[in-house]
């Protein structure tokens, strides 16, 4: 069985427990606690030297960069595919996708926070407004471009789960954590409220894993 090294609340371990899912694969769940810095441990770094969650082992080999992980899992699990079978299509969700993954989720990852807090000395009013400005930049462009798609039939393309959903998902958590009004995305919103009717979604949700807090 695959070994999944992974944090709660995590949004790149979230994307990754969605796309094991949908996949129908079944994984041992490690938790590495971010609060208490047990990524940084010599024990998780001898596993994944940049010391990030998620990492992944299957096959006797280590996997790291949940952008690769998918993509491996894709390639080694085809079906049920994350991405349509022809190339206009998979430029489509590889964008969107991009879009969350390249230019929304990275600014806003733990470490950015970490040193904005600590090395700059922000305040959490400041971290906030950091995390809402980006966001919402990112999610403004989305919506447009979820708006001017008329064959979408309710996810962020075509008429099942794709990689763009595995990837948005987590970042509207996120963003609820952070307090970003949501209000102004209702494609975003419909969507989000359509992933969760499915159990690969909900079974993926930071607040259903085992190292989760009550409240979280």
């Amino acid at each position: 069985m695959m070994k999944l090294y992974n944090f709660f609340r995590s949004g790149t371990s979230h994307r990754l427990r969605i796309a094991l899912n949908l996949k129908g694969l079944d994984y041992e769940y490690v938790a590495v606690d971010l609060r208490t810095e047990a990524h940084l441990s010599a024990a998780f770094k001898a596993l994944n030297p940049q010391g990030l969650v998620p990492a992944l082992v299957a096959d006797e080999q280590v996997l790291i960069q949940s952008p690769a992980i998918i993509e491996w899992l894709e390639e080694r699990y085809p079906e049920p595919a994350l991405l349509p079978a022809d190339a206009d299509g998979r430029a489509r969700v590889r964008a969107l996708t991009a879009l969350v993954g390249c230019d929304i989720h990275p600014i806003n990852n733990r470490r950015i926070l970490e040193y904005l807090r600590h090395t700059l000395g922000c305040d959490e009013a400041v971290v906030t407004a950091w995390c809402q400005t980006w966001i919402a930049a990112g999610f403004a462009a989305l919506e447009a471009l979820l708006a001017a798609d008329p064959s979408r039939a309710g996810f962020c393309f075509g008429q099942a789960p794709s990689l763009a959903d595995v990837y948005l998902i987590p970042q509207v958590e996120s963003a609820r954590r952070f307090g970003v009004d949501l209000s102004p995305y209702p494609n975003i919103l419909a969507i989000d409220r359509r992933c969760a009717e499915l159990d690969a979604f909900r079974r993926a949700a930071p607040l259903a894993q085992p190292d989760a807090p009550a409240k979280a």
